[in-house]
């Protein structure tokens, strides 16, 4: 019988925690490139949208950044490492500082785009997206997706100054820890390090019939694990890969 390996996150700060919201809706964006969704590929667009309306990040990603230059730059005299990989790093970390340095915050533009605001206005509102609603919507999704496409690739083009940092940013936090064999007794585990933490990864096996909630803050972490069919806590003993990440 297959098997289905799941592997949760918990972000133990508020940064990390911003930088997963964004990487999603990253994720969801290259979707809809894939994919045609009709008026659904709006929704990443949107959040987007609001989140860097709300919050500018260019500064703490770019300190971020700044770190790991200097962090790779260090690695480049040691013989174990792969140079090739490194040059990738710091080649992608150099560009991606650059293009955060532009006055513009990322998605700015779309403020300007007519169409898009006029969605924008009424997709918050429940079941606004009918044809007597948006006539706009109605017409563009009438269009050929490839036409379409080209047009959508070209709106979460303004986000990728800071989404793609923020991936690289994140797949290096993965790969800086491994993971390690744990046991969840009575369905409960407690962790903790002397070194601060900024992402806890619990990999499971779909099969075991649960899913781990997780609390914590950068030195010290606790997971429940809640049987889904009956959506209360546990009593059983579980295995599962565990990873932190500071």
């Amino acid at each position: 019988m297959n098997t289905t390996e799941l592997i949760f996150e918990q972000p133990l700060n508020e940064k990390i925690r911003s930088y997963l919201r964004l990487e999603y809706l990253a994720r969801q964006l290259d979707n809809n490139l894939q994919q045609d969704h009709q008026h659904r590929c709006f929704y990443p667009l949107f959040s987007l949208c609001e989140l860097t309306e709300r919050c500018d990040y260019r500064s703490e990603v770019i300190k971020d950044i700044d770190r790991q230059l200097i962090q790779l730059q260090s690695w480049q005299q040691q013989d174990d490492v792969d140079q090739q990989q490194l040059q990738y790093y710091l080649e992608q970390f150099s560009h991606a500082r650059e293009e955060l340095q532009r006055p513009q915050r990322p998605g700015s533009q779309l403020k300007q785009d007519r169409f898009i605001s006029a969605l924008r206005q009424r997709f918050s509102m429940p079941g606004a997206c009918c044809n007597f609603d948006l006539p706009q919507l109605h017409f563009w999704l009438a269009k050929p997706w490839e036409e379409r496409c080209q047009e959508y690739l070209q709106w979460t083009s303004h986000f990728s100054s800071l989404l793609q940092p923020i991936s690289l940013l994140l797949q290096l936090t993965r790969m800086s820890c491994e993971y390690r064999d744990a046991v969840a007794h009575a369905g409960f585990y407690q962790g903790d390090s002397q070194q601060s933490l900024s992402l806890v990864r619990v990999k499971l096996d779909a099969e075991q019939g649960c899913y781990p909630t997780i609390s914590g803050h950068r030195n010290r972490f606790a997971i429940h694990f809640v049987q889904f069919e009956q959506q209360k806590h546990s009593d059983k003993t579980v295995k599962f890969l565990l990873a932190t990440c500071g």
